[in-house]
């Protein structure tokens, strides 16, 4: 994994993370114990969609640069069908709150593709490689 990739997946996961834990003191707050063990269900699930996600995409982005950007709609629409899936099968659950796990489901996922949008906007990376340039007009 590259140092840049490496940067990108903190930038994204450490907010998130802050998100999953300020959900599970409002969930505590709000609905107790099973509100907070839903919240850190849904933070956690999101870090693991989301990352594993990323991890796909950057080693797609690495291998097959030409299928990047199909790659990446392809990815985030299947991930979010997917917790969109998780959500409908835990809705009706009493082992934690289920508002309180889709609340931090819903922050979490937002907070990651900001942080992501973010990452990328901030990233200095080459469109064209310098060498490649001189080679061709030599």
């Amino acid at each position: 994994m590259q140092s840049n990739d490496v940067r990108t997946l903190l930038h994204c996961a450490l907010p998130t993370a802050l998100a999953g834990v300020a959900g599970v003191a409002v969930s505590a707050a709000v609905a107790g114990g099973k509100g907070a063990l839903g919240a850190v269900f849904g933070a956690v699930l999101v870090l693991l969609f989301m990352g594993g996600g990323l991890m796909v995409l950057l080693r797609t982005a690495r291998q097959l640069p030409h299928l990047f950007q199909s790659m990446g709609l392809l990815l985030y629409t299947t991930q979010i069908l997917l917790l969109m899936i998780v959500l409908i099968t835990f809705k009706g659950t009493s082992a934690f709150n289920p508002k309180c796990f889709a609340f931090t489901l819903l922050a979490s996922t937002l907070v990651w593709m900001a942080a992501q949008v973010r990452s990328h906007m901030k990233a200095k990376i080459l469109y064209v490689e310098p060498d490649s340039a001189a080679r061709t007009s030599s």
